[in-house]
């Protein structure tokens, strides 16, 4: 690689496209005004912007059945019980359906690719992280699997370890079960119980397949965890597994929907703890596989104030120039938001909270729900890597 490549942004206002309506959660206004907060901040100066072509149907039949495929492009919802998943109101038809999702996919393939091959030190495409679509099927506003294909192709290059971090509120169960018995992916999700939140999946005894038993970690968390806890439960079950497993490459994806503000979650995580586990995770890149990271965006439905400040954030780390959480946020930002909205957007890149939180080495504690939950996780999946779940 040459001492003086950048990050790379997978971007263009054809992304835009991928648009389930008016009224639907999924709102590409999310990326619009994330573009416009990456513009303001001036983090294009240290990020080739590349703009995505649509995948193949050889790409994305890596993870995805043809038919589906061909049912896709057909832009055609079957009725009722919508046995493609495509048609209901969580994923209604939409023109350009089959176009759009696969340039989609087609970031990340190209993120995912410019970073195995040295071409990139790291990329980021914040119109990416669909993890919720299955091999056959449209599901939690995911129509075609962008990460799993991502990883796909770097496996069919030769990748032997890639190393998956979640931080969705949602359980990424597409991308687990996309690589379910596959020793050569290790996903880990973090997210919101399953007991209470789509896609009802994702406990801790969920740990791989039977030729890769260990390679699927899932830390369950009950409602209203906040920062330090979630930090905490991050770093508890990502942080020894990473130091063992040693990845040569990580991919994550960085759903905003953990945020306390988000309209269909129950988590309590701050802009600001959401800032520190993109730092974690680029830590974790560094330190083990010669910063090789590509980042993916992913739910998040509190469309102005939250999710531009994440992913702006997540860009500026991916960039290599962290935002101070203190900053102002520009005013060019907050007029268009005016402008576009007719209302006021948040004044910081931060909410005032310190994002700091107890290591697993000093002290588990049983009354606490989150350490129960970190040590179930921990528990299913440590022995099958040689770690003891009771210590560092």
């Amino acid at each position: 690689m040459a001492a003086d490549a950048r990050a790379v942004l997978l971007w263009s206002p054809e992304l835009l496209g991928y648009d389930f309506g008016p009224g639907h959660p999924m709102s590409p206004l999310r990326l619009r005004l994330t573009m416009g907060l990456i513009t303001a901040f001036g983090l294009l100066d240290d990020l080739d912007v590349v703009a995505p072509e649509p995948a193949s149907d050889e790409l994305l039949r890596l993870v995805h059945e043809q038919a589906y495929i061909d049912q896709v492009r057909a832009e055609d919802g079957a009725g009722p019980p919508y046995p493609w998943g495509i048609g209901d109101t969580d994923n209604p038809v939409f023109a350009g359906m089959h176009e759009a999702s696969s340039r989609v996919v087609g970031g990340t393939v190209a993120a995912t690719r410019a970073v195995w091959r040295g071409e990139a030190p790291r990329a980021v495409n914040p119109a990416g992280g669909l993890h919720h679509a299955m091999p056959s099927a449209a599901s939690g506003f995911c129509v075609y699997n962008d990460i799993a294909v991502g990883i796909a192709a770097v496996l069919a290059e030769g990748a032997e370890r890639v190393l998956y971090v979640d931080v969705d509120a949602h359980h990424g169960d597409g991308v687990e079960r996309a690589f379910w018995d596959d020793p050569r992916v290790l996903t880990v999700s973090i997210h919101q119980s399953g007991r209470s939140l789509f896609p009802g999946t994702g406990y801790p005894q969920d740990a791989g397949g039977p030729r890769a038993r260990g390679s699927a970690a899932n830390i369950a968390l009950p409602p209203r965890t906040s920062d330090a806890a979630w930090l905490r439960a991050l770093d508890a079950v990502v942080g020894p597994l990473v130091e063992e497993w040693r990845p040569q490459l990580v991919v994550s994806q960085h759903g905003a929907d953990a945020h306390h503000r988000d309209p269909i979650t129950d988590l309590d995580i701050s802009v600001d703890a959401q800032r520190a586990a993109a730092i974690m995770i680029r830590g974790w890149a560094d330190e083990h596989c010669e910063g090789r990271w590509v980042a993916t965006g992913g739910g998040g439905y509190d469309v102005v104030s939250t999710v531009p400040r994440v992913w702006t954030h997540l860009a500026a780390v991916v960039a290599g120039r962290p935002i101070d959480p203190t900053a102002p946020v520009p005013e060019s930002w907050l007029a268009q938001v005016h402008e576009l909205l007719g209302e006021d957007g948040p004044a910081a890149m931060t909410e005032g909270r310190p994002a700091t939180f107890r290591r697993w080495e000093d002290g588990y504690d049983p009354g606490d729900p989150v350490d129960r939950a970190v040590l179930a996780t921990r528990r299913a999946v440590f022995p099958e890597h040689g770690l003891d779940p009771q210590l560092v």
